[in-house]
């Protein structure tokens, strides 16, 4: 069964636009009741049990989009609040209502993206009969009101705040937002942290390094190669964890464990996406992208050497890719060999030349030739 499409129109069809669309591997799926049976709720914001024992990664996305206008009220507050959220969830007024929830679901994690309108969220004594106990932390593109354990907490856009799904919560956002949940299990984060239910309604500040580099990893988990195998999604999942448990105040023994793991991990993601964001300059060095991520030239080198690689292979490789990407688009088919390569940060035509062909077996103008007579299909922009 594929995602529902089209404009839903009757309520007993409404479950049909919440089917879980398993993309690894793609024929994989399940309908909300039926892993709700399992022990596993594919749709979920701000409690989300962490029992999904699939050894692929699920992604499950909600979408008004997907309901006839008359019905997203509904649909929203009754099929996406109270039956997966298990929680009152309702717009504010004088605001036109949206949402467009994606969900990724990893052992031990679940990343919970979502564009919404202004809401008011609350999740009491009925809710909490599902036995949920995980903890999420929350960020937002908005200031937002959040209340728990007697405490009410304003938190600024950007800035990172941990609640648990075993507590009364009630959360407002006055204006349109972008969310990011991280919703892991009590048992994975609280040998890290110092002390977890201290941790509850404390804001961390975006300006925090560990957050920082938690929302770049996130933000490059995107990409679905990144989370191809059982292994490397645990990988994830562990590194998360630590990022979470360095950023509320990690115990000593975790706080060295994740400076060789998960932290590592992010600041690695973190230099390959400021690299590739510079590409085209011709002063891409080793020594700048260190100063823009705030470590040493020869950190930067041994983390690429720990990835098996080094600083000046990966740059190379990322320029030849972008140039091989551009010779193969026909929008790029006036423009001259030598224009793309100084596009692409080379400053050398004849090493450009040279390294291009022995990387793709051809000289850029055969590449390009070849796109023409229609021998190589084109890779896109």
């Amino acid at each position: 069964m594929e995602h529902a499409q089209g404009a839903l129109t009757a309520p007993g069809h409404w479950l049909e636009a919440l089917r879980c669309v398993r993309l690894l591997p793609p024929n994989r799926v399940a309908l909300v009741n039926q892993t709700r049976q399992s022990g596993d709720i594919c749709c979920d914001s701000l409690s989300f049990p962490m029992t999904s024992t699939a050894n692929d990664v699920a992604l499950s996305r909600f979408s008004l989009e997907d309901f006839a206008e008359k019905d997203r009220m509904a649909a929203w507050r009754d099929l996406y609040g109270r039956l997966v959220l298990k929680a009152d969830l309702a717009p504010l007024p004088d605001h036109s209502l949206h949402a467009d929830v994606t969900v990724r679901m990893l052992p031990g994690l679940s990343i919970t993206s979502a564009g919404m309108s202004a809401f008011r969220y609350e999740r009491g004594a009925e809710q909490l009969a599902d036995g949920n106990d995980g903890l999420v932390l929350v960020m937002g593109s908005h200031d937002a009101m959040m209340v728990q354990r007697g405490r009410e907490v304003t938190w600024s856009a950007g800035d990172g705040l941990l609640v648990s799904s075993a507590d009364p919560v009630a959360m407002v956002c006055p204006a349109p937002a972008k969310i990011l949940c991280l919703h892991v299990p009590r048992p994975a984060l609280a040998p890290l942290v110092s002390s977890v239910d201290s941790s509850v309604m404390q804001p961390i500040a975006r300006s925090t390094e560990a957050l920082k580099l938690l929302v770049s990893y996130v933000g490059a988990l995107q990409e679905d190669d990144a989370l191809a195998t059982p292994q490397l999604q645990h990988h994830v999942a562990s590194h998360v964890h630590d990022l979470i448990a360095v950023a509320l105040g990690a115990t000593r023994d975790a706080a060295a464990l994740a400076d060789g793991r998960g932290v590592s991990a992010a600041r690695l993601r973190a230099i390959k996406a400021d690299i590739i964001d510079h590409l085209n300059h011709g002063n891409l060095t080793v020594a700048a992208v260190a100063r823009r991520n705030g470590v040493t030239p020869r950190q930067v080198q041994r983390m690429f050497e720990g990835d098996g690689t080094t600083f000046s292979q990966f740059v190379l490789g990322r320029r030849l890719a972008r140039a091989h990407r551009l010779l193969v688009n026909p929008r790029y088919a006036d423009r001259p060999v030598s224009a793309v390569a100084f596009e692409v940060g080379f400053g050398d035509v004849s090493y450009f030349n040279r390294t291009f062909r022995r990387q793709y077996g051809a000289p850029p103008s055969d590449v390009r030739e070849s796109v023409r007579r229609g021998l190589i299909a084109n890779s896109g922009s």
